[in-house]
């Protein structure tokens, strides 16, 4: 573990990117909507509905976090569906779940 800490900060553009990325989820409302979606692929109404704010709300949270690469969208008729664009994403937000969500013993 130590041994990749140190490999990251070896590499300015590894560092560059996981700042970018561990700003852009560190909205409570934008770790809401990753939690959300999961592994799933979900429509914005959706996530509308499972957050519980407005969707000009929500989708200004959306747009930033497809900006910064975090997720990924698709068209289909007048709907659009959003999933998270990135393993790695996936894989943080698992170890984050486990840390601060699991049972403190």
């Amino acid at each position: 573990m130590v041994t990749e800490v140190v490999e990251l900060l070896a590499r300015e553009e590894d560092i560059e990117r996981a700042a970018r990325s561990l700003k852009a989820i560190s909205h409570p409302l934008r770790l809401k909507i990753l939690c959300t979606l999961g592994e799933e692929e979900v429509s914005v109404q959706a996530i509308v509905e499972q957050v519980g704010t407005s969707q000009s709300n929500i989708s200004q949270h959306l747009a930033i976090l497809r900006d910064k690469g975090i997720l990924a969208s698709r068209k289909r008729a007048n709907r659009v569906y959003y999933r998270v664009g990135d393993a790695r994403t996936l894989r943080l937000l698992g170890m984050m779940h486990e840390v601060f969500c699991g049972k403190v013993v």
